[in-house]
């Protein structure tokens, strides 16, 4: 294991858990877009986006290093494969006087909760001050480290 890789490690989780506070913070400022796109000859709200992640692997050489190694590396940190349309309907709520309002009176709004957005926003935020943490105590052993030689 070389020594940097933690620092690898931390430094993929922080990059994964900032695109995922963007793209919560996408799904707040689109609470209400009841047009965000053209489908089928009518416009549509928004749709909640999620991030997806999943560990971050080498290849093949990973799986054949661990296997022939007990010390081998244990991670190689995370990556965001895809952000994904969440597929919940719509909310519809009666409101005749809304432009968008079908002709029942009806208007179609994102699938956005504003309450699990923050719940999640939360967790984004949590999980990318633990990495700093991380991160700040791995660079203080290695400051450490290079303090020895002296």
């Amino acid at each position: 294991m070389s020594i940097f890789q933690s620092l690898d490690i931390t430094a993929s989780a922080l990059t994964a858990q900032r695109l995922r506070m963007n793209v919560i913070s996408s799904n707040m400022a689109n609470v209400d877009t009841t047009r965000a796109r053209f489908v089928n000859g009518q416009w549509e709200p928004y749709r909640r986006k999620l991030v997806v992640m999943e560990p971050r692997q080498e290849g093949f050489s990973t799986y054949l290093q661990t296997a022939m190694n007990s010390r081998a590396s244990v991670g190689n940190g995370v990556k965001v494969t895809k952000i994904m349309e969440d597929q919940t309907p719509f909310k519809l709520v009666y409101d005749p006087s809304h432009p968008d309002a079908d002709r029942d009176g009806y208007v179609r709004l994102p699938n956005v909760d504003p309450l699990k957005e923050m719940v999640d926003l939360i967790s984004a935020t949590r999980s990318y001050e633990a990495n700093v943490t991380v991160f700040n105590a791995t660079k203080g052993m290695l400051m450490k480290a290079l303090e020895i030689g002296k």
